[in-house]
């Protein structure tokens, strides 16, 4: 910029009429999107017995695992679990479904028959439809009504590089980077106004847009999760469990001696 760079006076008009509507606009919709997607939510559904059992099976033998190099359990009572959640993952009796049968045993779990995967790929699509809707809608009226006008100038001094960001639809290469045009204004606070929801609704909120888009499977291009195999969980957990076996190590092992040792009572191994 030279120093010869006209200064631009903005109409107080443009704040009363263009920045503060198109401000309160997005305020607003974004606390409407919020209770819109609550009311959208269907009520959790309820586990079955067998689903529990079966999912709180894998977590007890991981847990097990998990504490097998030092291990409140003695090495017996260890085996002994051990050993029957083994038994237990290879003939299938924690399977909600009971055994595996015949050409079943082998067979997949299609998620399209699982009324739990439904549910969420409906509830993920009305979540995107609530977001993507209002924001069109925005969107289109800033362009129709307020296209090409400068909004407000930015109190601290800027790179060029953000030119493009911050004076979207003004075709100007020689104004001050730190102008702000509409279309970029509503960008600005497309992205920044999560702080605001969070401090009106609380954290576990769903105004915020642009976490809703970046965090979406389907704009990742990421598949949608299938049904989890428990058939296959369980048998690779009966591998990890016959590994842990070797790996246990008893917290309580030549404890008598370790406590003298420590009161002094017992002359110190080498």
């Amino acid at each position: 910029m030279s120093n010869n760079a006209v200064s631009l006076y903005l109409d107080p008009q443009i704040r009363d009429w263009v920045l503060f509507p198109i401000t309160l606009v997005m305020i607003l919709v974004g606390i409407l999107r919020h209770y819109v997607v609550v009311l959208l939510q269907s009520p959790p559904k309820v586990v079955s017995k067998a689903a529990m059992r079966e999912q709180r099976a894998l977590t007890r033998s991981q847990i097990l695992r998990a504490t097998a190099s030092n291990s409140p359990i003695p090495p017996s009572y260890y085996t002994s679990i051990s050993q029957h959640l083994s038994d237990a993952f290879a003939s299938g009796a924690y399977l909600k479904d009971g055994p595996p049968k015949g050409d079943n045993a082998s067979a997949p779990p299609n998620p399209i028959t699982d009324p739990a995967a439904m549910d969420g790929m409906m509830a993920g699509m009305k979540t995107q439809m609530v977001m993507m809707v209002p924001q069109m809608v925005i969107m289109g009226w800033i362009n129709f009504f307020f296209q090409g006008f400068v909004l407000i100038k930015l109190p601290f001094p800027l790179t060029l590089g953000f030119k493009s960001m911050l004076q979207r639809g003004i075709e100007t290469p020689d104004m001050d980077v730190r102008w702000v045009s509409s279309l970029s204004w509503y960008f600005l606070n497309f992205f920044g106004l999560n702080g605001l929801y969070r401090l009106i609704l609380g954290d576990a909120n769903s105004a915020d847009s642009s976490r809703d888009m970046t965090a979406s499977p389907f704009a990742a291009g990421a598949p949608a999760a299938g049904p989890q195999d428990f058939a296959k969980l369980f048998k690779a957990e009966k591998d990890n469990l016959e590994f842990s076996e070797g790996l246990h190590n008893w917290v309580g092992n030549d404890v008598e001696n370790r406590v003298l040792r420590k009161y002094g009572k017992l002359a110190p191994a080498y």
